[in-house]
């Protein structure tokens, strides 16, 4: 079976579109909130004072408008369809606002998915931002090939959680990235612990931790350890995920603009 990967041209925003700095969020597995650490980002980004957007990739599996609430539909503008705004002035776009019900199943073969994720890049106008966060699926398919060689990342979070099963696959992504030459930002270790409310007490839910070990195979640091909360559970189920804050993901945050800063003059 052959590695050689499918080659797509890059395609240019809206033209109302300036856009300075692309991230991903990626996992390669499901399951490991890697949804919830896109949306967490964005909001962190924002309460700095910055223009943030959130491009929701996760066709099939869309959650971004209800972690923050949005249900509104989006409008057209003169030069491309508006994203709706979140509570605080986020600006999202995803394929569940454009459906009838939020739970209706989007059931398109790849290439359809594909074209969905390029027409929110050059379809969508986006206007000013300093930052558009991408909430890519799960796997190293269509999705993440899309967005990997058509849109101008300027690096990749990588999110895994405590197993070594995790980690594996992890690592899938991570090798899938060096292939296309996207920088790696970091690690993120999510669900790393939990804090018993009774006594205060750390409970490895998962048992011993790998993201180490991972994050050294693939050559990235390992950036933030998140703990397990059911605050930021309720929060999502509510629509309210921008009430949520941590230290863990502001430190996450000020490495992430550290890394862009550092990189300056690869400005996309």
């Amino acid at each position: 079976m052959s590695n050689q990967m499918p080659q797509q041209d890059p395609i240019t925003p809206s033209l109302r579109s300036n856009i300075k700095y692309v991230l991903a969020v990626m996992s390669g597995k499901g399951g490991v909130g890697k949804s919830s650490i896109a949306g967490l980002l964005a909001c962190a980004l924002q309460r700095k004072g910055l223009l943030v957007g959130i491009l929701d990739a996760d066709i099939t599996g869309s959650s971004i408008p209800k972690m923050f609430g949005a249900h509104q539909a989006p409008v057209a503008g003169p030069e491309g369809i508006l994203p709706i705004e979140s509570n605080t002035g986020i600006k999202i776009m995803s394929i569940n606002l454009l459906l009838p019900q939020e739970d209706q199943p989007v059931v398109w073969r790849g290439p359809l998915i594909g074209r969905a994720i390029q027409q929110f890049w050059k379809d969508i106008d986006w206007g000013e931002l300093d930052y558009l966060v991408i909430d890519l699926p799960p796997g190293t398919s269509d999705a993440a090939l899309t967005v990997m060689q058509s849109l101008p990342l300027k690096g990749i979070l990588l999110v895994t959680s405590p197993q070594d099963l995790a980690g594996m696959v992890v690592r899938k992504a991570a090798n899938m990235a060096n292939h296309l030459n996207i920088p790696m930002i970091g690690l993120i270790e999510n669900m790393s612990y939990l804090i018993c409310p009774e006594c205060n007490t750390r409970v490895d839910l998962f048992g011993t931790s790998w993201a180490v070990e991972s994050a050294l195979q693939i050559s990235i640091p390992l950036i933030g350890r998140i703990p397990i909360d059911t605050n930021l559970s309720i929060l999502c189920d509510k629509g309210a995920i921008e009430d949520y804050q941590h230290d863990v993901i502001e430190r996450v945050t000020n490495q992430v603009i550290k890394y862009v800063s550092l990189n300056e003059k690869e400005l996309v």
